[in-house]
């Protein structure tokens, strides 16, 4: 090891990884421009006539470019950067979540697919309305909107705050060019620019992928040398058999609780139906599922290897005892200015690539809350518009909500530990929206009261304990054990990490729960109560058989006509 004195300190080499020259400025700005143009096409040069062609581009997309569409809107910037961050730290066993995936993409073809194809929809909170009442289909709405708003300013702002401080780009300036250029081609293109921006965007995010992997794999001395490290410190694991619920990656969590999750992210999420419907056909929009599933183990596959291949190359000086990476997020862009940073453009595509995953989402949230604010929010109150007004409206819509959403990345910035809270109470919400739409689907006994008693009681009860399970995380109560990292051989000087003292105060196990079941208590509390509530006598209620599981329906229809011949016979 070289001579202390010898060596620059840290602050001085973490500012050797803050370059980005004029081509990295070049390549991340036709990337934009590609994005821009796409958006004048769909907009300007092939018009779209009514606003079923801007919000569901016709119902007649075609099945590969929606598949991509679907991926980038889900990896966002938060996963990208999240993902490597988390196998570094804990080690494979998060990999497993990917079971979740899978359960639930067999349950979605089956029953929500079906279901919502078969009824036209183009909110789906509109099912709502159909299964139970107006007051659901808006307590839905509302949901979703809440979801949707706290999480995009944060979807722009991790990436953004990750490369402003490793590479110097200042985020005053790229956040609000990006989201106006995104704003821009989701406004005047609809769901068409929409879908093909997350093409190219898909393609830049994965590209620049599997450029570090590649890279950095030769330089760390290939594939077995980077799993060899990960393996003897016990970053390759399987997930543990405990039934302690409070284990962070337990089977029973990677597998049932985050099925669970998956539901809520995708089975009862307007920005993923969207695009499930905008398919002409039920066979398509069931293929475009499993495309988007095997698009999801790839990138995630890919980001996990990422995680273990930082590991290999940081193996003798970890960056974030050191503080060489001021914040965790900051693991994989350190690495690519590492690994990539001689070659001129690279680093450019990375940054490109993540800001990608950021805009996908942006854009498809914001398209998404267009077709979720006219449905939803104007058709059921007020007068119906004209093709001219109903235009007006859905790109005012994203005009306006687009730049609420810019605002409030620096809003974001200001929140500090508020930030993580902000993500759980977010995901805390789509847990009573995943039972509302389950017991519509499942249990026909289940009426609106019961249903809405449900979703405000797991509603409130999940807020409250992801609140408190993330406020004992911010003030030191909760901590997880990560795995083991070394600072025995760096090339710069460091202050060693303070030692913090343990504090002994006991958390209330349920909010030490693993946060793999936030979405599985306000789901399962929410059923519970609206099961509870039903048993109180109601009026029976004919229910159209097409708003229920596929495998329901004959019992449906038996059960309405055993109801009208009992109607009759007290008549007579």
């Amino acid at each position: 090891m070289p001579d202390n004195n010898e060596l620059d300190d840290v602050s001085a080499m973490r500012l050797t990884f803050q370059h980005f020259s004029l081509i990295d400025y070049s390549v991340f700005v036709i990337m934009l421009a590609m994005c821009g143009g796409i958006g004048i096409y769909f907009g300007f040069v092939k018009r779209q006539s009514s606003t079923q062609e801007y919000l569901m581009g016709g119902r007649n997309m075609k099945l590969v470019p929606v598949c991509f569409s679907l991926v980038a809107s889900y990896i966002s910037g938060i996963s990208l950067l999240g993902t490597p961050t988390e196998l570094y730290l804990y080690g494979t066993a998060y990999v497993f979540t990917l079971i979740g995936a899978l359960i639930v993409s067999i349950l979605i073809t089956r029953t929500f697919i079906p279901v919502f194809h078969e009824l036209q929809l183009t909110s789906a909170y509109e099912y709502l309305e159909l299964r139970f009442d107006k007051r659901l289909r808006v307590f839905g709405s509302v949901l979703f909107s809440v979801y949707l708003m706290a999480w995009l300013p944060i979807v722009i702002y991790v990436p953004a705050l990750a490369f402003n401080q490793v590479t110097g780009v200042n985020i005053h300036i790229v956040s609000p060019i990006v989201c106006l250029v995104c704003i821009f081609y989701t406004c005047v293109g609809g769901l068409k620019a929409v879908v093909w921006t997350d093409v190219i965007q898909t393609i830049v995010m994965i590209g620049a992928m599997i450029l570090v992997i590649i890279k950095g794999t030769i330089i760390v001395g290939g594939v077995g040398e980077v799993f060899n490290k990960s393996w003897v410190t016990s970053r390759i694991e399987f997930p543990s058999i405990s039934f302690d619920l409070t284990e962070r990656h337990s089977i029973w969590s990677v597998s049932i609780g985050s099925t669970f999750y998956w539901i809520g992210n995708i089975a009862v999420n307007q920005s993923m139906l969207q695009r499930f419907l905008a398919l002409p056909d039920l066979k398509m929009s069931i293929r475009a599922v499993w495309g988007f599933l095997c698009g999801v183990f790839f990138i995630a596959i890919i980001c996990a290897y990422s995680g273990l291949l930082a590991y290999a190359r940081y193996y003798e000086c970890d960056p974030l005892n050191s503080k060489l990476a001021l914040a965790k997020d900051q693991l994989l862009p350190l690495l690519v200015m590492d690994v990539l940073g001689e070659w001129k453009g690279m680093p450019g595509i990375f940054v490109a690539g993540v800001f990608s995953a950021a805009l996908s989402s942006l854009s498809t949230g914001l398209n998404s809350m267009a077709a979720v604010v006219l449905e939803d929010f104007w058709k059921p109150f007020f007068r119906k518009l004209s093709r001219r007004e109903t235009q007006i409206l859905v790109r005012a819509v994203v005009v306006i909500l687009g730049c609420i959403c810019v605002g409030l990345v620096f809003v974001v910035e200001k929140l500090g530990s508020v930030l993580q809270l902000t993500m759980s109470l977010s995901s805390a919400s789509m847990g009573p929206l995943a039972g509302i739409f389950l017991m519509g689907l499942f249990l026909p006994f289940i009426d609106s009261v019961s249903a809405l008693s449900g979703g405000i009681v797991g509603l409130t009860s999940a807020w409250w304990v992801a609140a408190q399970s993330q406020l004992a995380q911010a003030r030191g109560h909760l901590t997880f054990e990560e795995k083991e990292r070394y600072t025995f051989n760096c090339t710069y000087t460091f202050s060693p990490p303070l030692e913090r003292e343990p504090l002994e105060l006991e958390v209330p196990f349920l909010y030490r729960i693993s946060y793999l079941w936030f979405t599985a208590f306000g789901c399962t509390l929410t059923v519970v109560v609206a099961c509870l509530v039903s048993l109180r006598s109601s009026a029976r209620k004919q229910y159209d058989h097409r708003l229920f599981a596929p495998f329901l329906r004959a019992w449906v229809l038996t059960k309405n006509e055993v109801d009208q011949m009992d109607l009759k016979s007290i008549s007579r």
